[in-house]
């Protein structure tokens, strides 16, 4: 009988080694050009803007709350788990989805109320937030910093980074 885990390796390896014949199998002419476009293309200057940084923590950000999830998601699904793991993996989804809509709803106030584009990141009582200005003005981060601990009723530890 043949289980998943195997049936996933045969997989892999039907394609490693199929991709491995493909490789040895190609012309010295393909290869060739295909070195050649490679070579050509280390040459090109590539500029990253603000919002690709923003992207790209936000990105990063997405996967280890989707990491996170996906651990909990096992923790409640297991047989094996007892209750009181069970309501600390539900209690702590539910903490991450508050807090992924509590940096949404501080995103949301610094886009109208700022009209800038910031990244917002929540832990525990510390909220880091990079904006998306080169305009570094500590008058603007501090009105930021008022705006957001306006929507807490306890002291939020707050720091506003400006990125060029």
């Amino acid at each position: 009988m043949i289980n998943k885990q195997n049936l996933w390796f045969i997989t892999l390896f039907s394609l490693i080694l199929i991709l491995g014949i493909y490789y040895v199998s190609i012309d010295d002419e393909v290869a060739q050009v295909l070195k050649t476009e490679e070579n050509n293309n280390t040459n090109e200057v590539i500029e990253i803007t603000e919002s690709d940084i923003l992207v790209s923590l936000e990105v990063e950000k997405d996967e280890e709350k989707q990491t996170l999830m996906e651990e909990y998601q096992d923790i409640l699904l297991d047989g094996e788990s007892t209750i009181e793991e069970k309501n600390a993996a539900y209690e702590n989804m539910q903490k991450l989805n508050d807090s992924t809509a509590n940096e949404n709803k501080i995103k949301e106030l610094i886009n109208e109320k700022f009209k800038l584009n910031a990244f917002v990141k929540i832990k525990d009582n510390t909220i880091s937030i990079v904006v998306a200005s080169s305009d570094h003005n500590n008058e603007k981060a501090n009105s930021i910093i008022r705006s957001v601990q306006e929507l807490y009723d306890k002291e939020m530890y707050i720091t506003v980074k400006f990125n060029k």
